[in-house]
Formats: C-alpha cells, sequence, structure tokens
C-alpha cells in the first residue's frame, strides 16, 4: 500500500494512464475562476500518435505525480529532430506542467523529464512547449486574473518559482496584447507609408473554393515569413493541413487575409472565434447539449472576443512595405471582428524582443494584459 503522503512518479503507458494525465488539470485549477477546462476529446486527439502529425517526426514521454494514489502533477517531454536539425543547439523540451504547490513535486517530475531528455541525447531543456513552439507555449507569469484565451495557456501564481527552484532560468519572454475595437487606432504614419507604395497592394478573403491552394500559401507565407525567428521550427505538410481543418471548421473566410503585391501573396493573418468563451463550463466535455452551444455561438451568437494567433510579412517585404503590409492586414481583420460584434482581440504571441511587431501593436492602442515565460536549463 502507498503511504497517503508518498511521493511518486509513473510514465504514461496506456489509454488509462493519458486519462488520468488529461483530468490532472482539473485538480490542479478547480478553485481558479479564470482557468478554462479545455476539451477532453481535443486534448486526447493532441497526444494521439494516430491524429497528430507533430508525432511524425517528433518523440515525446510524459509522467504523472502521486501521493499515494491521488494524482497531483504531470510533465512531458520531447525531442524534435527539426528542431535540432534548423537550430543546431542540442536543445529538448518540457511541456504541459501542472503541479501542486510542493517543491519536491516539481522536482520529481523534472528530474523524470531531465533523465529522458538526457537518454535522448540532448544538453538543454527548454519550455514549456505544449508539444511544439507551434502548440502553446510558454508559462504565464502575468496576468493571471484574466481568463486565457483559446489556444492559450493558464497557470497558478506558484509555478513560475517552482520551476525556477528546479534550476530553470528565463530564456524569452511573450507578450499578449489585448487590441479593443472601440479603441482602434488607424496611424497616420501607416497610411502616408501605403500612399507612398509605388506597387498595388490588394488585401482579399481567404477563397475557400480553392482551400487546399489556399493553405499552399498560407504555410509558405508563415514558414518564409517566420524563418529567421527565435525557435522557429516549419510547420510540416501534414501539420498545416491538419491546422487548416481547425481553420475550415471554425473560422468564416472574411478572418482569414491575405495581402498581395502585384499579386504575389506577401502577408497574411487569421482570427480565431474565442471558444473558451463558449466551453468554460463545459469542464472539458461536449455531451450532452455542448455541440449544439459550440455551433450556436459559431454561427448565430459568435463570441465578443477572438484571437490572431497567425500572421506574417514574406521576408523580401521586411524592410520596406512590412510595416504597411502588417497595418493593412490588421486594420481589415479588425473592421470585419468589430462588424461581427467583437469587442477585445487578442494579439499573441509576441517576442518581448520583436520590436516591430510589438511598435505596430502597440500603435494601433494594442496593449500587453499577459506575460508568458520559457524558460531553459543546462543537463
Amino acid at each position: 500500500m502507498n503511504g497517503s503522503n508518498e511521493l511518486r512518479i509513473t510514465p504514461v503507458e496506456n489509454k488509462s494512464d493519458l486519462k488520468t494525465f488529461i483530468q490532472i488539470p482539473k485538480t490542479i485549477f478547480k478553485d481558479d475562476p479564470n482557468w478554462v477546462p479545455p476539451l477532453d476529446i481535443e486534448r486526447r486527439l493532441h497526444l494521439s500518435k494516430k491524429t497528430n502529425p507533430y508525432f511524425e517526426h517528433a518523440r515525446w514521454n510524459a509522467w504523472i505525480a502521486w501521493r499515494g494514489n491521488t494524482p497531483v502533477g504531470r510533465i512531458t517531454a520531447q525531442v524534435d529532430p527539426l528542431s535540432l536539425e534548423k537550430h543546431q543547439d542540442n536543445t529538448g523540451f518540457f511541456g504541459m506542467i501542472d503541479a501542486e504547490d510542493n517543491p519536491d513535486t516539481f522536482k520529481a517530475l523534472f528530474s523524470a523529464a531531465e533523465a529522458w531528455l538526457k537518454a535522448e541525447g540532448v544538453t538543454r531543456a527548454r519550455g514549456p512547449f505544449n508539444l511544439s513552439i507551434n502548440d502553446e507555449v510558454g508559462l504565464l507569469i502575468d496576468g493571471f486574473d484574466t481568463d486565457p484565451m483559446f489556444m492559450m495557456g493558464h497557470a497558478k501564481a506558484y509555478f513560475g518559482q517552482r520551476v525556477e527552484e528546479c534550476g530553470y532560468a528565463k530564456s524569452k519572454d511573450l507578450l499578449a496584447y489585448i487590441v479593443k475595437t472601440d479603441e482602434f487606432e488607424k496611424p497616420r504614419v501607416m497610411q502616408w507609408l501605403l500612399d507612398k507604395a509605388p506597387e498595388t497592394i490588394t488585401v482579399r478573403p481567404m477563397d475557400k473554393s480553392k482551400f487546399d491552394q489556399e493553405l499552399i500559401t498560407l504555410r509558405e507565407l508563415f514558414n518564409d515569413a517566420w524563418s529567421d525567428n527565435w525557435g522557429f521550427v516549419p510547420f510540416t505538410e501534414e501539420e498545416f493541413k491538419d491546422l487548416g481543418q481547425t481553420l475550415k471548421l471554425l473560422i468564416a473566410s472574411d478572418l482569414i487575409q491575405i495581402a498581395e503585391v502585384n499579386g504575389e501573396p506577401a502577408a497574411f493573418i487569421v482570427a480565431l472565434p474565442n471558444l473558451n468563451e463558449v466551453i468554460k463550463n463545459f469542464n472539458g466535455s461536449l455531451l450532452p447539449l455542448g455541440w449544439a452551444k459550440l455551433l450556436w455561438n459559431l454561427k448565430v451568437k459568435f463570441p465578443k472576443s477572438a484571437r490572431v494567433p497567425l500572421m506574417g510579412v514574406k521576408k523580401k517585404f521586411h524592410n520596406t512595405l512590412g510595416p504597411a503590409l502588417s497595418f493593412l492586414i490588421i486594420s481589415k481583420l479588425l473592421d470585419n471582428l468589430a462588424a461581427r460584434g467583437v469587442q477585445e482581440i487578442e494579439m499573441s504571441w509576441i517576442l518581448e524582443d520583436n520590436a516591430g511587431m510589438n511598435g505596430i501593436i502597440k500603435a494601433i492602442g494594442g496593449k500587453v494584459y499577459k506575460t508568458y515565460r520559457v524558460y531553459d536549463k543546462d543537463l
């Protein structure tokens, strides 16, 4: 028999373990009014090798912390050959760190993850990534008093201290801005740049009648625009197809805007309705009436908030038309969201040292309201 306070760590090895792993946050955050339980089915799909194309190129493992027979924490570890090839930094990742407020629990979880990473041959751990840099990234360190937007993480205030006690130090902060549609500003300098541009610039919505072709355009724009960014790992074709199915299901054409310069795709932006508004009280389940409520809110009663998770300007335009293109697609998108009754738009995440993008968002009235931190540790 396990003593009531005995701490042990076990790997996730079967469906029962995975179910326990997915349910742990419901205990950790049960008294947090700002936590939004993700949908259980979405988490299962995300962590399934059969449905998540991330696992076609990455390896992972996961662990559960127990006190006696009660699960009190969890963590994952990942190694991605695409990231190793891109950055040549011998870095692996941890993610999905949620645990009770006890230093021993955090240390035991990190010990398990780090031992696995070392056995995989990496010499640095970075995270949290849930599971890749193209998913939920960073640990919330500021902004605990508001709900997270869809596909963004949440944390308890003690998480950061506990992670640092395990030897982790700041690698990079990621910023989430809030833009209120009734406070959106159109800077004169941006319009001046557009007026001075000799090229013909047009902005159009995604053409869903050519969905597969448009998806290729978006992937090429994203992978080009982000290629020099910190931590960047390109979307594979299968990963972007998987993302595309989400976009097709959740997003109307006018919430994906593409800018073209003389007919060449040059920039894009995507907005997601904030499903967290809808699912907050579902407790992770779509049954019995969750599906109907979800569809109602998407088709009839659009959420009052939205998030911009994807945006990019082709590198060849960064130092010329970049700011003007960014402003143009943001402006068009925000107008469309305002017309749907959206009052707040989160733009996230933005690297703290991305001076250009931070400057543009501040210029249109955006304010930082959440900060997420990525940590590093040499193993």
